[in-house]
């Protein structure tokens, strides 16, 4: 009964031994991208330069949009079907 009752207790502590991890970035990269994406979500370093597109430039993207759907999705994707790599030999 003793070796139960202390296996139990032992069980019920177990969670108050645990230590939470630190919250924020853990490498200087993750720091990094995480300071630029939250840059990026406040738009605190916004361009002052408006960037638009000609009205030549977006009938082109909307005919690659619209060209787009002219492939038919398959089923499935069969793994060794494809096409070739070009090697770049120029031939």
């Amino acid at each position: 009964m003793k070796p139960t009752i202390l296996c139990c207790l032992t069980l019920l502590a177990l969670p108050l031994t645990s230590q939470a991890i630190d919250p924020g970035p853990a490498s200087p990269q993750q720091q990094q991208t995480e300071l630029w994406l939250q840059l990026q979500s406040t738009n605190t370093l916004a361009s002052p330069k408006l960037q638009t597109a000609t009205a030549t430039e977006r009938e082109l993207a909307m005919q690659r949009w619209l060209k787009s759907y002219q492939h038919e999705i398959p089923e499935f994707f069969d793994q060794y079907e494809g096409g070739k790599v070009d090697s770049g030999s120029g031939e």
